[in-house]
């Protein structure tokens, strides 16, 4: 017999519980809240694969609300920097005791790794934000990189994301500022790119 998991709102009051066939013939539709054992709260019909393939119903997506501002993006970015600064500062570290460098030798390793350092930068970002849709510096702050509709980005979106930063660096980061000129807080990249910087919530 099957189980009866779910616990359906009905007039403003909860209902069940339902197995997952009895709620064919409940009626059902997308936004009425559902709950099963083991979630802190109800959440809408369409947001449960298993009823979604019983129901046919299609996911919805709720677009993004709370953007990230330019304070946050910044400040973001600059966890990143020292981030990265540190670990390449670290590893040069190791290789000119390893290898024994001379002053030459050691300069010159030092000079090329600040020289690469963009390059990093932008591997770390591609990486970290295809992967996790967030650097270090963002997940501390709670924001990350969606698409349009507020999901996971695509690779290429990330990759056009990024490359895109050059031009808003190149416009005297006017593609930075951008951002003050339209309500969801878009760079030009992010315009380029169809992406966003959201955050959970307004505070």
């Amino acid at each position: 017999m099957e189980e009866k998991i779910y616990t359906i709102v009905k007039e403003g009051k909860p209902v069940g519980p339902f197995s997952l066939a009895e709620l064919k013939t409940l009626g059902v539709k997308k936004d009425d809240f559902i709950r099963k054992p083991g979630m802190d709260d109800y959440k809408e019909a369409h947001e449960f694969p298993e009823i979604r393939e019983l129901l046919g119903f299609s996911k919805q997506y709720t677009p993004p609300q709370y953007f990230a501002g330019f304070d946050l993006r910044l400040l973001a970015d600059a966890i990143d920097w020292f981030i990265i600064f540190g670990m390449a500062i670290l590893l040069e570290l190791i290789f000119v005791l390893i290898l024994g460098f001379g002053q030459k030798e050691t300069i010159l390793m030092f000079t090329s790794g600040v020289i690469l350092l963009p390059l990093l930068k932008f591997i770390y970002h591609l990486y970290m934000e295809s992967q996790r849709q967030a650097t270090i510096g963002k997940a501390l702050l709670n924001i990350k990189v969606t698409n349009l509709q507020g999901l996971p980005p695509s690779f290429q979106e990330v990759l056009v994301r990024n490359l895109s930063k050059t031009i808003s660096t190149a416009l005297f980061f006017f593609g930075y500022f951008y951002l003050f000129l339209n309500k969801q807080q878009q760079c030009l990249h992010d315009k380029m790119a169809n992406t966003l910087v959201i955050k959970d919530r307004l505070i």
